[in-house]
């Protein structure tokens, strides 16, 4: 390279705003405490900010775009017109209608919604069928380029790609059983042709395309049609530049054709070594490269001497090179400074969103002025050498327990037959017993409780009596309603990995590390930055409140293993697989203290167990092993008479349906309402055996669903299942809807529940399991 400078660029970033001013906009307007015109007011302010944060701190080229109100592939479902009639007819307005999309309304149900690759990140599912008719819709893109472009900053629109777009989407409910989306490419193209038109006549040079799917293991065809269609693109007569940007794991196949395609550039994530020896190896020839090398997905400050080696060996082989981030960093919390509350050497060791647009920039700098980045890469070594050194990251005596764990410990006495009988005489439930998944509504008093615990304005005691006084509520409910099995609804639970990260040494909760989870809820996950144990434990006080209130089983509410390494930000100094295994043997305590207490149904949540599946096939073998044997070492002291169950949501299971039955659950349960119990008939394919409750209430969704609804939903899952087999319940916890709406939905679950099972008294029905 003869450059005197390199450029540098984030490939997305972060939209909730420094206190998720976001957030609370929408919520205000779903609410009607605002206005349409307030919130775009609100939103553009976020922008300006985000944008004059990103040039302040070295970004030479902002995207534009990426910034939205629920989710980036339901705007590029917009933007090419792929919105369902029923939709259209559901709200007045633009904006309503995509609200009403992305969460429904009292009319329609929303859009399926399901994991981004394997983040924790959910995106809305798009629908098509072979009727769809494409239409372009750039007025958000370009008003976002209009922005930035009037505040002065170089600016790159970000478009999810036509090719991933129709590989995320699904068939519409009326689109023929065979229907493939990919049939739809060549009419997406000429809309994205017209996008692209009108996006260089608005000034944009460069465009981005996000095409992740191309890191999965693609079929011939579908990298035939990346090649049609990335040739397709290229040829436009009228279109600014494109980079074409894939993330998240190795490229393999695809990598020759994106460098042979008729592109300007490509974004290729450079966190992955088989990357970056195609690179070495296949160069670029006459192509930008935006190499990331700056993880985008994980919070460690960057070995930035081992990244300006791979820079500089890659400057041999491109042309122009741009430093970047390996993926949007949309996935990461925005300041990691803002953790006043962490000790200085541990926050050394963290890079959040701002920390990492540093990195970016010191790299670019050293690639031309070592001497100006010194100071920089200084810091960066020290703090490497600090987390490398530290003691607090290891523990003997968890080590020591580690190592003793025979395969014994990972495996229930008996069988699943012999456990059900034995469950089912302890507990004498019905048929179709009914439950929910755990969490209820956090209402404004067990926020404001938490809140003056904090700032030290109530103590222990009064915080307790009223997480008490919620529980009893909810235990009331419950009974009111007619459930079987009951929870204790969480009141004191702030989420459910942060409440136990809380409670476990070798973790760090942060306080302002909020990223998107889906729409407006975001999370904050916590740091596993050492050997993970359980000082005491953690949920057995409350358990017993809540059993002390009712002679019905109440269950105990963990979360398992895997969910807690995937909604946490996990060191990067060991295997995945010996984190989970300290995490499941802090859990095990748990699981046994409970059971000594009493606890007689014991739940165990994993609903990232799909989400984590390694993108590669190749992969997922060795992953699959360690996931389930950390579950079954969580759960595995019980006796047989204890029932434990399991929960997942959001996700496609068909593939990990042997992974599902090598937990070993006596009961899971799984969302199913969204894709209309389709789920029991993959589930009756699989010949999964043991119990089941495929979810019958979208608790994503404002919407309450008639007991007709539900009964339709339960009776499709009895058509498919044994009803022995089958429970009945929400698709997930509660926690985000108002009373009110939990109120009516579980009354009509219940009385669909009954319903359904005064049916079957009629008819006999085989036990399978």
């Amino acid at each position: 390279m003869t450059d005197s400078t390199t450029s540098t660029t984030v490939l997305g970033w972060p939209r909730q705003g420094p206190k998720r001013e976001l957030k609370r906009a929408i919520e205000a307007y779903w609410a009607g405490r605002s206005s349409a015109d307030e919130l775009h007011d609100i939103a553009a302010a976020l922008r300006a900010d985000a944008w004059k944060l990103l040039a302040d701190n070295g970004i030479d080229e902002v995207p534009t775009g990426d910034f939205s109100y629920y989710d980036h592939v339901l705007d590029a479902a917009t933007m090419v017109g792929a919105i369902p009639q029923r939709y259209r007819d559901a709200a007045d307005n633009d904006l309503d209608v995509y609200f009403a999309m992305a969460r429904g309304n009292d009319t329609v149900a929303p859009l399926e919604m399901t994991k981004w690759f394997d983040t924790n990140y959910h995106y809305l599912v798009p629908e098509l069928s072979p009727g769809t008719t494409f239409t372009a819709d750039a007025s958000r893109q370009l008003a976002h380029l209009a922005q930035a472009t009037a505040a002065g900053h170089p600016a790159r629109p970000v478009l999810v790609g036509p090719l991933t777009f129709l590989l995320l989407a699904k068939p519409a409910p009326d689109a023929p059983a065979d229907f493939d989306p990919l049939t739809l490419l060549d009419p997406l193209l000429e809309v994205y042709v017209e996008i692209l038109d009108q996006l260089q006549e608005a000034g944009a040079q460069w465009v981005q395309l996000d095409e992740p799917a191309l890191v999965l293991d693609q079929p011939a065809t579908v990298l035939e049609a990346a090649r049609h269609a990335l040739g397709r693109l290229g040829s436009a007569m009228k279109r600014p530049q494109l980079v074409v940007a894939s993330y998240f794991d190795a490229l393999q196949g695809a990598f020759e054709v994106l460098a042979d395609a008729p592109v300007d550039g490509l974004a290729i994530d450079c966190t992955v070594p088989d990357n970056v020896t195609a690179i070495l190896e296949h160069g670029l020839a006459g192509k930008r490269l935006v190499a990331g090398v700056i993880d985008g997905r994980n919070i460690w400050a960057a070995d930035l001497d081992d990244r300006l080696t791979t820079l500089r060996r890659l400057a041999e082989r491109v042309d122009d090179l741009v430093v970047g981030t390996s993926c949007s960093l949309l996935h990461v919390p925005l300041d990691a400074a803002k953790e006043t509350a962490v000790d200085d050497e541990l926050r050394s060791w963290l890079a959040f969103a701002r920390e990492k647009v540093l990195e970016v920039r010191t790299l670019a700098t050293a690639l031309t002025d070592e001497t100006a980045a010194a100071p920089a890469l200084e810091s960066a070594r020290n703090a490497l050498a600090s987390r490398r050194a530290s003691a607090r990251t290891y523990n003997d005596a968890v080590r020591a327990r580690m190592a003793a764990v025979t395969d014994a410990d990972a495996h229930r006495g008996a069988g699943y037959d012999e456990r059900r009988t034995l469950q089912q005489e302890a507990l004498g439930l019905p048929l179709l017993p009914t439950t929910t998944i755990g969490s209820f509504p956090q209402t404004d008093s067990l926020r404001k409780a938490r809140a003056a615990l904090r700032r030290g304005e109530i103590g222990q005691a009064a915080y307790d009596a009223t997480m008490r006084d919620e529980i009893a509520a909810v235990i009331e409910l419950q009974e009111q309603l007619g459930l079987d099995v009951l929870v204790h609804g969480e009141p004191e639970r702030n989420d459910m990995v942060q409440y136990f990260a809380e409670q476990l040494d070798g973790y760090l909760a942060t306080t302002h590390g909020w990223v998107q989870s889906y729409g407006t809820r975001c999370v904050r996950p916590p740091i596993i930055f050492g050997d993970v144990s359980r000082p005491e434990p953690m949920t057995v006080r409350w358990w017993q409140a809540a059993q002390s209130m009712t002679e019905r089983p109440v269950k105990g509410m963990l979360t398992g293993p895997v969910t807690m390494l995937a909604w946490s930000f996990v060191r990067d100094d060991q295997p995945l697989g010996d984190t989970a295994r300290q995490v499941a043997l802090a859990l095990r305590d748990e699981v046994s203290d409970l059971e000594a207490a009493g606890c007689r149904v014991i739940q165990v949540d994993e609903p990232a167990l799909r989400e984590t599946l390694p993108l590669r096939e190749s992969d997922r073998p060795a992953y699959l092993e360690w996931a389930t044997e950390s579950f079954r070492l969580a759960t595995s002291s019980v006796t047989d008479a204890t029932q434990v169950h399991t929960h997942m949501c959001y996700a496609d299971f068909g593939d990990i349906f042997a992974a599902i039955d090598d937990l070993d659950a006596d009961v899971i349960s799984l969302e199913a309402t969204r894709s209309g119990m389709s789920l029991a008939d993959e589930l009756k394919e699989s010949g999964y055996a043991k119990g089941v409750g495929p979810g019958v209430y979208d608790i994503h969704s404002p919407r309450v669903p008639s007991s007709e609804e539900v009964r339709e939903l339960l009776q499709k899952a009895v058509d498919a299942l044994p009803a022995q087999q089958v429970w009945v319940n929400p698709d997930c916890g509660l926690k985000t809807r108002r009373p009110d709406e939990v109120r009516a939905a579980l009354a009509n679950v219940v009385s669909a529940a009954a319903e359904v099972r005064e049916g079957l008294s009629a008819r006999p029905t085989t036990a399978r399991g």
